[in-house]
């Protein structure tokens, strides 16, 4: 296995990152130009060291993968930590992966303004960072927010990588700016000042109040309340800078409408919610029919199912807030293209959340699916929507 590190300036944080993926077979650093004593510390501590002027961070990120010796890559940045529970769950896979594995996820636990951060930055937000090489590879054209998208159910690994996000409130702030100067470059100018206000006043303040309440932001305090408030006056600025001349006009072929988010490929991922014995029996069922001919699911029911092998979450009573929170963490898995209620409360539960949280296929149920469906591939254009 492969570690790579994209680096620039990292004198500081560099350190603790090499010693935390020192059980690697080999670890490669690409440098962007420091000039500071960046490149000295990686080749002291036996990395192999590549000098190239910064291209973007994907491309970046791909030198690197393309300077590996080994299949599996394992991506870590300068101010990233590999735990110790974490790398003994990474030498498991390895020394035993399941047929077909090419990728594998763990949660990012973030460490913000002196301490860690828990339902504030959505933990276990998963990360796609350990894959074969001679399968993934990151997207050229993202110049941020360039991570992988996953065209397979991954495997989840156990343990956290830890992650100082941000140490002063000015490094707090310089992060802020910088990531949403790099978004507003990529997306599509709004037709009309409502576009504007919806973006800069409008989707901020809903999502300060869903993150806080119903994520549960507020448990981690003033730190997690900064936090959320920094991450949507980072929304609300980059359509400040669109409104001031950035963005790109529809139609451009690499404008995105919204800020990035994962591009859906490879099979459908199709989650059943389900209330009671019979619902959360009839959805075990359901699904692995459709498993069977390729399809990514998941079951989020009051009990266990049957197959332990299939991919499942159980919540104690299924309501609106325990059917949200198991629902984010299935999309933090990988992007979900349905979700369909099974049992009388699922579907109350379901009627109740937001659009993001009920993307649907119109059509699909244990009934019966639209015709055309192929559950292997990306669903045929016109085929229902998905939020």
């Amino acid at each position: 296995m492969t570690a790579c590190l994209i680096v620039q300036n990292e004198q500081e944080r560099l350190p603790a990152a090499l010693a935390s993926v020192a059980f690697c077979d080999e670890v490669i650093v690409v440098d962007g130009g420091s000039s500071d004593a960046t490149v000295q510390i990686a080749a002291a501590a036996g990395a192999r060291v590549i000098e190239n002027p910064w291209p973007g961070f994907a491309a970046q990120r791909n030198l690197a993968i393309d300077a590996a010796r080994t299949d599996w890559i394992l991506e870590v940045d300068a101010d990233e930590r590999v735990s110790a529970r974490l790398r003994e769950s990474i030498l498991e896979l390895l020394r035993a992966p399941p047929p077909g594995a090419a990728m594998a996820v763990f949660a990012l636990r973030n460490r913000f303004l002196g301490a860690p951060l828990g339902p504030s930055a959505k933990y276990p937000a998963y990360r796609s960072r350990l894959f074969r090489r001679s399968v993934y590879r990151h997207d050229d054209e993202r110049a941020v927010h360039e991570g992988i998208e996953l065209r397979e159910r991954p495997v989840i690994l156990e343990g956290d990588l830890e992650h100082e996000l941000a140490a002063t409130p000015w490094e707090a702030l310089a992060d802020t700016w910088r990531y949403a100067r790099l978004d507003s470059r990529h997306v599509i100018r709004p037709g009309s000042p409502a576009g504007y206000l919806k973006g800069i006043l409008v989707r901020p303040a809903v999502k300060f109040a869903y993150r806080a309440l119903i994520d549960g932001g507020w448990r981690d305090g003033w730190r997690g309340l900064a936090k959320i408030s920094l991450d949507v006056s980072s929304d609300a600025l980059v359509w400040v800078l669109v409104l001031l001349g950035a963005g790109r006009p529809a139609g451009d072929a690499g404008a995105e409408p919204e800020h990035f988010g994962p591009r859906r490929v490879g099979p459908l991922k199709i989650v059943a919610l389900a209330s009671g014995e019979q619902g959360a029996r009839e959805g075990e069922q359901w699904l692995e029919a459709l498993q069977a001919r390729g399809a990514d699911v998941a079951l989020i029911a009051e009990r266990a199912p049957a197959n332990a092998a299939m991919p499942h979450q159980t919540v104690r009573r299924l309501g609106p807030l325990s059917a949200i929170h198991a629902i984010e963490r299935e999309m933090h898995v990988r992007p979900i293209d349905a979700v369909v209620p099974l049992g009388a409360r699922a579907r109350r539960a379901l009627r109740l959340l937001p659009a993001s949280h009920r993307p649907e296929i119109a059509g699909l149920s244990p009934a019966g699916e639209p015709a055309g469906l192929d559950l292997a591939r990306r669903r045929p254009s016109g085929a229902g929507g998905v939020s």
